[in-house]
């Protein structure tokens, strides 16, 4: 079993068919699958990746997104490596800490001229041996999971442990995923994401099914527009951020061969999913994806209608738990296909941290009368206030709506009397003349409890955001 047997499969069967577009530059399904060879190869006869017996070398991916990205990505799995992309944005401590914590002793980049590392002759990709780093995990119990992809979440690596998927897994997660997706090779999907936390799933789905993947670097309305229109992109595949800059475009363009607007990584407002009906016709479809377990929840059927819900579980099952206690409202726990299979660092077993199969994402969440799930918050992000709780997510939702905030971000501060406190950052949508604290109150107290409403306001140039969207807290 090898999650990349299907991509293969599709350049037998396709060569022709085109399966990535970055501007002008593209390439079909035969050319890719060559090229993958090539590299796996390369890194084979280098001896960068020494696979035997009771061993799977970590390889590191220092790559932006682009075609290159995708080659090289491929070609680690392919050569026999467990992959390991190393997001952009991290800084060269970041990097240091992220090898070390991996095991990696090989790093993969492109674009950079080294005097220590090996290039090929047809391109600029660079492979770099950076020594044994430690190698912090069972190597035998590891190598016997067939792992494919190691994974840190959210583009940090000071809390996170490491997600560590098998080719079982990741096939498994790809199948349930496009159960609801529905992504076939008559499909373009619009790539907006950055490669290093999406790519596993979503990249990997596309080319299984055939479907072409068209790259895009802007972050621009304009310029995503003009890539879905010059491709005929059929499915867009994007951030609550992506879906509020395209639902603000003023061209009045229509996106005529739009059939799915996917949004994930974050939570969708409610204003926003509106907006983006009213301006292309077509709903923004809210998943619920996280990295242990892929995407379990997809509101394909009440998009419209209830554009905040998650979709009600078809192959997952959920319950939500609170106070020990399964009901309608709680942390959300599931079970299903393609779960992880280990921690990374410290080294944990899917087994040793499951209960009966179940693991508690973290989230919180209510169940709807229609039995869709809808995500409420962070359950380490909860801000009690003398022992009421309230979730910034909440919070912030409210705050977004008003006319005079283009962003926001809630946290609890400490407080003599209530232990807790709402404070919230605010980025105006006129520096110069912001909305007055005391109008920020009495929009709030519009809309949430006395113990909601933050109790000061702090006007910010911008929030600070992971590579996928989320807000950094």
């Amino acid at each position: 079993m090898n999650v990349l047997e299907d991509f293969f499969r599709q350049a037998a069967l396709r060569p022709d068919a085109v399966a990535l577009r970055d501007g002008e530059d593209f390439r079909t399904y035969g050319c890719l699958a060559r090229t993958v060879d090539e590299m796996a190869s390369e890194l084979r006869r280098g001896g960068f990746l020494e696979c035997g017996m009771g061993h799977v070398p970590r390889v590191a991916l220092k790559c932006p997104n682009g075609i290159d990205h995708v080659v090289l990505a491929l070609a680690i799995v392919r050569a026999g490596g467990c992959l390991v992309p190393v997001p952009t944005e991290l800084r060269p401590h970041e990097c240091e800490e992220l090898l070390a914590r991996t095991g990696c002793g090989v790093v993969v980049e492109a674009g950079r001229a080294d005097a220590n590392a090996t290039v090929d002759g047809c391109s600029s990709r660079v492979v770099r041996v950076v020594g044994d780093s430690g190698r912090p995990v069972p190597e035998e119990e590891f190598a016997a999971l067939r792992p494919a992809v190691i994974r840190f979440s959210s583009g940090t690596t000071g809390d996170s442990k490491g997600v560590v998927l098998s080719h079982r897994a990741l096939i498994e997660r790809m199948a349930s995923a496009n159960r609801r997706l529905g992504v076939t090779a008559a499909d373009r999907v619009l790539w907006v994401l950055p490669m290093a936390h999406h790519f596993a799933v979503s990249v990997l789905l596309y080319l299984s099914q055939g479907a072409t993947t068209v790259l895009c670097a802007s972050r621009m309305a304009d310029g995503m527009l003009d890539a879905a229109l010059l491709h005929e992109v059929t499915v867009f595949y994007g951030s609550p951020f992506h879906m509020a800059v395209l639902a603000a475009e003023g061209s009045g363009r229509a996106w005529p061969g739009l059939r799915l607007a996917v949004s994930t990584a974050a939570p969708l407002r409610e204003d926003v999913a509106r907006a983006f009906l009213a301006r292309y016709g077509m709903p923004v479809t809210q998943g619920f994806g996280i990295i242990e377990a892929g995407l379990p929840l997809l509101n394909t059927r009440n998009a419209v209608s209830n554009p905040l819900s998650c979709g009600a579980p078809d192959d997952f099952e959920v319950k939500l738990i609170s106070g020990g206690c399964e009901g309608d409202e709680g942390e959300v726990w599931i079970r299903g296909p393609g779960m992880f299979d280990a921690y990374l660092s410290p080294w944990q077993p899917r087994e040793a941290l499951f209960a009966d199969g179940w693991f508690q994402t973290g989230d919180l969440a209510v169940r709807e009368g229609d039995g869709g799930i809808r995500i409420t918050g962070r359950l380490k992000s909860v801000i009690n206030v003398g022992g009421m709780k309230c979730f910034p997510e909440e919070i912030e939702a409210v705050l977004s709506a008003h006319p005079g905030v283009l962003d926001c971000r809630v946290s609890g501060r400490p407080e003599n009397r209530w232990g807790m406190v709402p404070h919230a950052e605010i980025v105006p949508v006129d520096a110069i003349n912001p909305p007055r604290e005391s109008e920020l109150t009495a929009y709030c107290n519009r809309f949430l409890s006395a113990h909601k409403v933050p109790v000061a306001y702090h006007f910010v140039e911008a929030i600070e955001k992971t590579a996928s969207g989320k807000i950094k807290r």
